[in-house]
């Protein structure tokens, strides 16, 4: 019987986890008496969640929350169908803080595809490093302008945060936002799940994570690199904050480690895309 290793309470890894230190504005509504993008006359719930996993041994997939089928709303947390052994790579980009270059460079030396969570504070300040990774193959996804806690926000608002980056991305930098979203903190709802799918984006949670978004508390190059060691997983998304020393001393290891166990690194756009294997397994 396998032993569940411990229960990660991951409710703020994408702020708090990226320290972007960004402040919550707005306030919550509900869709009024007709859903201003679907048409349907009952408005969904807007009940927040915060993102969690559990961590489990034996390189068993994470579990995580239940209370809401992701399927619905075009969003997951890992590849539940992987096509071999595959990790898909995804970074929270709040800011800048050194690092996300020298990990440009392991991605590059592995040839790994990233995915790069950004926000319009990281794409104003960091635009050369941003069409680097276009340049490079990796893929950039939205984070919102503001880094708001999405259910606390109106239909207006979380439209102009989503829809306003789009805009500045191509603005800034000649290329293209792709066309997958990580909700501020983890934080989300059912309203704000479907007004992310009717504005044609896919919701990418993760499967793995540790407390790397403290840049004055890191937890060691070491504790990264025995974290993947422990934890990795089949079909995983790892939540990766390019503010962290420690990942950015930790990367190539870890890569190193993942291609030894016959691990490729594939790209988040292609979650879902192919059909589905009878007898496919998770681990």
């Amino acid at each position: 019987m396998r032993r569940i290793c411990a229960i990660v309470w991951i409710m703020g890894l994408a702020c708090l986890m990226s320290g972007c230190g960004f402040k919550k504005t707005g306030t919550a509504h509900w869709r009024g008496e007709q859903d201003v993008l679907t048409g349907s006359m009952d408005p969904l719930p807007n009940k927040k969640y915060s993102w969690w996993i559990k961590r489990m041994e034996n390189h068993e997939v994470s579990q995580a929350q239940d209370e809401v089928d992701l399927s619905k709303y075009d969003a997951f947390y890992c590849d539940e169908h992987p096509d071999g052994k595959v990790i898909y790579l995804t970074f929270d980009c709040g800011y800048e803080n050194g690092y996300t270059e020298r990990m440009l460079d392991v991605l590059k030396k592995h040839k790994a595809v990233g995915t790069f969570f950004v926000t319009k504070h990281f794409v104003k300040d960091s635009s050369p490093i941003v069409r680097r990774m276009k340049k490079e193959g990796h893929v950039v996804g939205n984070h919102t302008c503001n880094h708001p806690s999405m259910p606390d926000q109106s239909d207006e608002t979380l439209k102009e945060e989503i829809l306003n980056l789009e805009k500045y991305m191509k603005e800034c930098t000649g290329y293209e936002l792709d066309k997958v979203l990580r909700p501020p903190a983890g934080e989300y709802s059912e309203r704000t799940l479907q007004l992310t799918k009717d504005l044609g984006y896919k919701t990418v949670f993760w499967s793995m994570a540790y407390l790397d978004y403290d840049v004055n508390n890191q937890p060691g190059r070491e504790y990264v690199v025995e974290h993947f060691r422990q934890y990795h997983h089949n079909g995983a998304i790892p939540l990766i904050h390019n503010v962290s020393s420690s990942n950015a001393e930790a990367l190539d290891e870890v890569l190193t480690d993942l291609e030894k166990e016959g691990y490729t690194f594939g790209s988040v756009l292609e979650i879902g895309k192919k059909p589905k294997k009878s007898g496919s397994s998770k681990k």
